[in-house]
């Protein structure tokens, strides 16, 4: 039998995969802000804004919002070899991919049955980005390559302009099923017209034909000027003899070419319900970066804008395509902050993450601009925003194990004891939920069964009465400095010592994985980085691979 061949794409360093800490996530009220009252019944209040390394901040949203992401929209740094003003762009190409993967993988994880990821890229990784992409989440899972024109001017310096990214459209359920959970785009009445004054409006008409051949669709069909109409050759026509019929009697056929055309039918402004979204989206419609820098320098008019930002009309389309009001987006490259405003403005619920500083220069006040109602660009026009809501701002928290002056790996002394028990409690796979009437209680997996987190040393009769008050029907696990007596002596107690029960599960101390141009590794001639496709046997064994180290990539785009 011959053995079952799989397609995949290979690059040094792909075996590599970083132990993530779950890290928690601490709210700093200072920088959280939300409107001083309500502006309508709609109004949400409980977006986050993350500050911090988005893989980790990625894995710290993990345990609470796997499944529950409706739309995620990520604008990567397009690896082009040029630093930007507000991040580096231009990591190694194997890092990129390795970087890219990890964070598709728990992407994949956060989002709903339902859900879509939108990637937008340009030609230096786009089709390196499908196959990974592919790879991730499965080529029957791909919906699309969208061609956004980003930009209408040509660009005389190059050999052939660049006016177009790639938005990569991938859907949990695969395409298929995806239609039906997708919106269509509103109508517009581009291609309507009213040239016979016809009292139901603008209209535009569609041929009254279809493929193939079927007798009963087969009929001649008198035109207004006496000519006798047959189907197009190859063709019959849209409907039976009866139906056409009908169509004639509610005015709803028209004849081209003076009356003397073959039949088409009226379609009204409004009818068809909304346009199936199509893979060429225009600068017209959708906006370029041009469109993006002005409302930039609209909200910053003394500062540096972003090189290639995205137009507000390019995410509410994704929003609108692949959500609905109330709905969850994530964007864990937030740059400038756009797709968040434009999921505020659209009454959905937003998740961002951004590690550049620009988070505090750009994001923050755009944010509160949005908020307050004083943000005119955009789409605050077309959908009507006069302001509301609010975010929380929270930073990722610092590792939980540190090194001591011996070199041993101990608690952080940053950590109180709420969040000691908050970050062993989600590394052990539990809901940090602590009671008000039971101190051992701190979070549960299921109904009976607890988790207990303390830097004490438990004694025998600690343990006992702890015991007791647990129960035969329910289940603890206690995470303590150490404890005396037999671990296995209390049948419905599990012991664990901290930070021993911990320490292998992670990369501790691991803040940063991002890695900037200037340090970036030098390719040797022996060994290319660069990525392949091959065909491995998805039995056989894989050739050794170098390292590659771990980056992080942040920003709202890298294009050239």
């Amino acid at each position: 039998m011959a053995t079952k061949q799989k397609l995949e794409l290979t690059w040094i360093g792909k075996e590599n995969r970083p132990k993530l800490e779950p890290r928690i996530l601490l709210e700093d009220p200072a920088k959280s802000y939300h409107a001083k009252h309500r502006v309508t019944e709609n109004d949400i209040f409980d977006n986050r804004l993350i500050f911090g390394d988005n893989l980790l901040a990625l894995k710290a949203l993990e345990a609470e919002f796997t499944g529950k992401v409706k739309c995620v929209f990520i604008d990567p740094p397009y690896n082009t070899g040029s630093a930007f003003t507000h991040y580096d762009d231009g990591v190694e190409h194997s890092i990129w991919l390795s970087l890219m993967r990890d964070r598709l993988e728990i992407i994949r994880r956060l989002l709903s049955e339902d859900g879509s990821l939108w990637i937008t890229i340009d030609d230096n990784e786009a089709h390196y980005l499908k196959v990974l992409c592919d790879e991730v989440f499965g080529r029957g899972n791909f919906v699309a390559n969208i061609v956004w024109q980003k930009r209408t001017s040509r660009e005389n310096r190059a050999a052939i302009g660049s006016a177009h990214d790639h938005l990569l459209l991938y859907a949990k359920l695969g395409a298929l099923a995806w239609k039906d959970a997708r919106n269509v785009l509103p109508s517009n009445e581009d291609g309507f017209a009213n040239p016979d004054s016809d009292s139901r409006g603008l209209w535009r008409s569609t041929p009254f034909s279809a493929q193939g051949y079927r007798p009963n669709q087969m009929y001649d069909i008198v035109a207004p000027t006496g000519d006798v109409l047959t189907p197009p050759k190859g063709r019959c026509w849209a409907a039976t003899e009866p139906v056409f019929k009908n169509l004639l009697v509610e005015g709803r056929v028209y004849f081209p070419n003076n009356g003397s055309g073959r039949p088409r039918i009226k379609q009204f402004l409004g009818e068809q319900g909304g346009l199936v979204p199509m893979t060429w989206w225009d600068a017209s419609t959708f906006g370029d970066n041009e469109t993006a820098k002005k409302e930039i320098l609209a909200l910053f008019p003394d500062q540096e804008p972003f090189g290639t930002p995205k137009p507000e009309e390019l995410l509410s389309g994704i929003i609108h395509i692949a959500s609905n009001p109330n709905d969850l987006i994530l964007d864990s490259f937030a740059g400038s902050g756009t797709t968040g405003a434009v999921a505020h403005k659209m009454g959905r619920r937003w998740i961002m993450v951004e590690l550049g500083e620009h988070c505090h220069t750009h994001i923050i006040p755009r944010l509160k601009k949005v908020i307050d109602g004083e943000d005119a660009g955009g789409i605050t026009q077309s959908v009507d925003w006069k302001g509301g809501g609010g975010f929380r701002y929270y930073r990722l928290a610092p590792s939980l194990l540190e090194k001591d002056t011996w070199g041993n790996w101990v608690i952080n002394t940053d950590y109180n004891a709420a969040m000691l028990a908050e970050a062993v409690a989600k590394i052990e796979g539990f809901v940090y939920a602590p009671s008000d009437a039971l101190y051992w209680q701190h979070g549960h997996s299921s109904e009976r069964d607890f988790i207990y987190v303390t830097t004490q040393t438990l004694g025998h009769e600690q343990l006992q009465q702890i015991s007791d008050e647990v129960g035969e029907q329910r289940s603890l696990l206690i995470c303590c400095a150490a404890f005396r007596g037999k671990a296995d002596r209390y049948v419905n107690l599990t012991l664990k010592k901290i930070p021993n029960a911990v320490l292998k599960r992670c990369e501790w101390g691991h803040d940063d994985y991002s890695l900037k141009v200037e340090n970036l590794p030098q390719k040797t001639a022996e060994v290319p980085n660069i990525a392949v496709e091959t065909v491995t046997p998805s039995t056989g064994n894989r050739p050794k691979k170098k390292n590659a180290a771990q980056v992080d990539l942040f920003g709202e785009d890298g294009e050239a």
